[in-house]
Parts: C-alpha cells; structure tokens; sequence
C-alpha cells in the first residue's frame, strides 16, 4: 500500500512504524503537521491508500479525513479519548492499559475502531512506557488494522464504533491532564503518590514545583531509602546531577528540571544553590537496579557487566568521564568478557546537546564533549585482554551507534531502532571513530550509503546487513535473559583463547594498516580520529552555523516549519 505518515515530529514510535512498513514492502512518505494546507497538499502528492497518524498534537482537516482513510494511532484502551491518556492510565494506577487504531472522523478519538492491543502496565515513566509497551502495542494494532484493509474495500468487514453501554469498553473520555492535577503537597503526599505524579508527566510537561524557593519543573525521579529526621520537602543530598529530596514516609532522587527553556540535570540548573549539599556517590558494584544512579557493575561468573543510564540516552562530557573511570575499574576485574549494558530506554544517543545549549560557549562545550565521547570509544577499542559486547536493550543514536560497534559483538532487542548517522543535526560530520568503525562492518560503499540515507533502521535489519552481529529477544526481559547466556557461553567457548588472540591481531594490524605522513608519530586510531575532529572543529568554529542552529531549535523544541526531503518523498514526485 502507498502509506503517509502525518505526524508531528518523526519521534520514536514514527520510526518504528516506518521501519516495520518499510520491511513489509509499503510504499511510505512521511508529513510532519505542519497547517491544513500543507496536509492537503501531500495527500494531492502522494495519493496514499492510507494516512496513518501515529502522533499528532490536533485534528485532522475535514478536507483530507472525508475523503481518506485517516488512521489514528492512540495510546489507550478503546473508548478511551482525551489528550492526556497515558498520563491518566499512569497517575491513576491502571493496571492495563493499550493502543487503540482508530478512523478519524469530526470529533477527537471517537471514530470507528480498526484495531487495539492491551499491555499490562509496569511501573515505570511516561516516556518509557510509550518508547516500550505503547510502541509494541501500536506495531500490532497497526499491522492488524493495515491486513483488514482488503476485507473492508470488499465490504466484508466494518470497523466497530465503541459504545458506552458495551461492558468490554472500559475507556471513557479524560480532560488533559493539568498542573493542577499533577501538583505535590511534601507534607500530605506519600511517597508512591508523589512517584506516580513525576512519572505520568516524565518527557513532558513534568510537575510544576519549586527547588531552592525557585518555580521549575521536576523530571526523572526513583526511589530513595528513607532519612531519619528528614522533613518533607527537604533537599538532602547530591549525585549524579540528581538531588535527594524527602518526604514524609521516604526519599526520592530528582534527576531532572527545567528551569527556564530549558531540561537540565538538577545539579547543574541549580549549581550554586546545591553547592552546600553533601555528595553522596552510589557504589559502583552493588545490586540495586533502579535507583536512580547513572553507572551500575555487577558479574555473573567470568562475565562483567557494566551498565551506563543515561537520561535520554545523552552523554555530557562529565559523564564520559565517570564511564571512563568505570571501564577502568572493569579492566581490572578477571573477567573474560564484559558487556557494556548502556540505559534500559537509550543505549547512547551521543553528545549532551540540552548541556551544550546552556554552556557559555556552545563551540568549546561541543569540542570537550566529542573528545570525551572520543575518549570513551577508544577504551573500549583497548580493551584487548578480554571480549567485548554491546548489548541494545534500547534504541541508539549518531554517536551511541558508533560508540556501540567499538565492542567486538554488537547484540540488539529486536525492538531497537538504529540511527547510524549525523546529519541530521546541521549536517555534523561525526567522529567516535566512524570512518574507522562502519567500513569495517558494511564496507566502504554501505557506510557511505548509511551516512546519506539519513533513516531510522531497525535491528533485524542492522544484524541482515552486518552492521550488528545479531537482533533477538522481543522483550527487555527476554533480550536480557538471552544476552547473559550468550555472553557466558562466550566467556567459556573452547576457542576464547583463538578467539582473543585473533582480536588482539588485528587491532595490532590495523594499527599499521593507515600510512601516516612522515612527520606524524600519531597511530592509525589516533589518525582516525585526527580527521575526523578536523571537520567536526569546522562544523563547531567555522562559517556554517548549521550545527548551531539545528541543536537550538532541537533542545528547544521549536515547531516544524517543513518535512525534510529524505523523508517526504511526496515532495521529490513533485519536481
């Protein structure tokens, strides 16, 4: 079917429905709503069977729905309306919670029915959820409602409006979600009520509060263990960017806040106001898994694991550095392999753009940045005296991608969604050793190839193509499961030490494979990156602000002003 994705942004959910089309052989084109008229302009261009809206902010015009098959894709049960749906589901303690496919008719959410497909609800945040169980969820419903299109052009099967008076439908229209709704009385809230707040507005708008007697908006929070004699409401301590506030029955880490444009650690938003606050490190090796610490090690035999969770997957130049230090410790450990975990959502994004906007100097920020990045890949390129895996349990983004193919096995859930290029932000050249990295894996022609597409790509796909080693699990749990008795059988197989001594072989072969100019004592790696810092100082310092101003109206959010060529191919029909 010819297929336009109307959407508001091409966020995660909007990728993965396109790769998951783009496998079955749709023909796609992609619109971000931008006004009426330009919705209309690309449904004249592509003439699509079908345009699927997986994510949009208002309603579809009455020109375009009337005479297509508008299908919305909602993130909640049947019958449920309302803009604030997960947050309600969320906020509220829903045990179960889905996705519902619907058509789109005058009134918001109240079409027609094509598809649905439940979850169970984990405990977990908005924005997690929706990367995770929303968009599982929405893949089958989508897939059901998109294999029904036949039966309905026949006249053999008709989508079902949902009725208030039929007992299966247990959704009902919501007001949005406000402030109001979502705000923290520290001194009557528990600790579990106030949890359930931050979590349903985590990503976005989060909850209106005050730290340090200065209005923000909170994100980003976990579980503490009480304080003896805490008040309420008291800031007690510090790590990691988080700050430790308590309250009446317990403790939370508040990761994140947004104080003016921008979300920031909550440390470095309010960095001299914490200054007086203790810090108070959580242990490196230890068994807790949600505690709101960014680094976790822990072993299972002869396999290491090393665990990086970095809020939406970015990587600040300080916490480069803690990583470095990590991986430090885990060369020290006799183990035979390690596997580098990176975040439950995101297994790295890359440099910290929000951290960089905020800098005094956006320029000198990016450069430490991408040398710290730079410094992080190279450890694990160094890693020479035991095996290395990169385990996705998340989706990974331009530096991340690259970082995660330093290790020798590169193993992906299959849910994940690869981004292995740059450009996108104003035309970044990139460094993490790329030019070194992806031919080795595609080849000169695929990495070129890779760079200039510019499109999401899915795991199964990545492993197809060799730029992975291998997508499994369709789960985290399932992945993770299977990740640590891969990586045992590894650590044990009876050519580990065939296995290791080829590798050492050939990073030592490659050290030389690169010529070098005469007057250079640099090695190969060092050349690499060498060239790569050349054009990314060009992209930082030079005449071409596209960087500059890509990462701004980023971090900033700003509304879309036009759909990216690469993406709307209705719009290259055109000429």
């Amino acid at each position: 079917m010819r297929i336009l994705l109307l959407t508001h942004s091409f966020n995660s959910l909007t990728q993965r429905l396109f790769e998951e089309l783009s496998v079955r052989g749709h023909a796609l084109s992609v619109e971000f709503d931008i006004a009426d008229s330009v919705t209309a302009e690309a449904v004249a261009l592509f003439q699509p069977d079908v345009v699927l809206a997986p994510f949009l902010k208002r309603a579809i015009p009455e020109s375009v729905w009337s005479r297509h098959v508008c299908l919305i894709v909602h993130p909640g049960i049947v019958g449920d309306r309302g803009p604030s749906a997960l947050d309600w589901a969320i906020q509220t303690g829903a045990a179960e919670w889905g996705v519902t496919v619907l058509q789109a008719e005058a009134e918001m959410d109240a079409g027609p029915v094509w598809a649905s497909a439940t979850f169970p609800m984990r405990v977990a945040t908005k924005a997690s959820l929706y990367r995770n169980e929303v968009t599982e969820a929405a893949v089958t419903a989508v897939l059901e409602a998109l294999g029904r299109m036949d039966d309905w052009r026949a006249g053999r099967w008709q989508p079902v409006r949902p009725s208030a008076d039929d007992p299966a439908v247990r959704g009902r229209l919501q007001p949005t979600l406000r402030q109001a709704d979502r705000a923290i009385d520290w001194a009557r809230d528990d600790t579990a009520a106030i949890l359930a707040r931050l979590r349903a507005a985590d990503g976005f708008p989060g909850v209106a509060d005050a730290l340090f007697g200065v209005p923000c908006h909170l994100f980003d929070a976990h579980l503490a263990p009480a304080e003896a004699g805490a008040q309420p409401g008291e800031l007690l301590a510090r790590r990691d960017g988080a700050v430790l506030r308590a309250t009446r029955d317990g403790a939370i880490w508040i990761g994140h806040v947004k104080r003016g444009e921008l979300k920031l650690p909550t440390t470095v938003a309010f960095a001299a106001e914490v200054a007086d606050l203790p810090e108070r490190p959580a242990d490196l090796w230890r068994d807790a898994t949600d505690d709101g610490a960014e680094l976790r090690y822990r072993e299972a035999g002869a396999v290491g694991f090393l665990s990086f969770d970095f809020y939406n997957g970015a990587m600040a130049t300080d916490q480069c550095r803690r990583l470095l230090a990590a991986i430090d410790f885990a060369r020290t450990r006799p183990t035979r392999v390690l596997v580098l975990e990176g975040g439950a959502d995101f297994w790295s994004n890359g440099i910290h753009l929000n951290r960089i906007e905020a800098s005094e100097s956006a320029a000198d920020a990016s450069w430490a940045n991408i040398n710290a990045m730079d410094d992080v890949c190279l450890a694990i390129l160094q890693l020479t005296d035991r095996l290395t895996v990169a385990a996705l349990r998340g989706n990974a983004g331009a530096g991340g991608c690259f970082l995660a193919l330093a290790a020798d096995q590169v193993w992906a859930r299959q849910g994940v969604i690869l981004n292995p290029h740059y450009k996108n932000m104003g035309n970044l050249y990139g460094s993490e050793y790329w030019t070194y990295l992806l031919p080795r894996r595609v080849g000169a022609d695929g990495a070129r190839k890779l760079m200039a597409e510019r499109l999401p790509l899915g795991a199964p796909r990545a492993a197809h193509s060799g730029l992975i080693d291998a997508s499994f699990g369709a789960s985290r749990a399932a992945f993770e499961l299977e990740v640590a008795s891969r990586a045992a059988a590894l650590a044990c197989a009876p050519d580990y030490a065939d296995q290791l001594a080829a590798k050492q072989a050939r990073r030592a072969a490659d050290e030389v494979a690169k010529p070098l100019a005469a007057d250079e004592v640099a090695k190969p790696l060092a050349a690499y990156r060498d060239e790569e810092l050349t054009h990314m100082r060009r992209n930082f310092y030079g005449f071409d602000p596209s960087y500059h101003g890509a990462r701004y109206h980023f971090v900033m959010k700003s509304p879309q002003s036009w759909t990216p060529r690469h993406l709307a191919v209705h719009r290259e029909l055109k000429r």
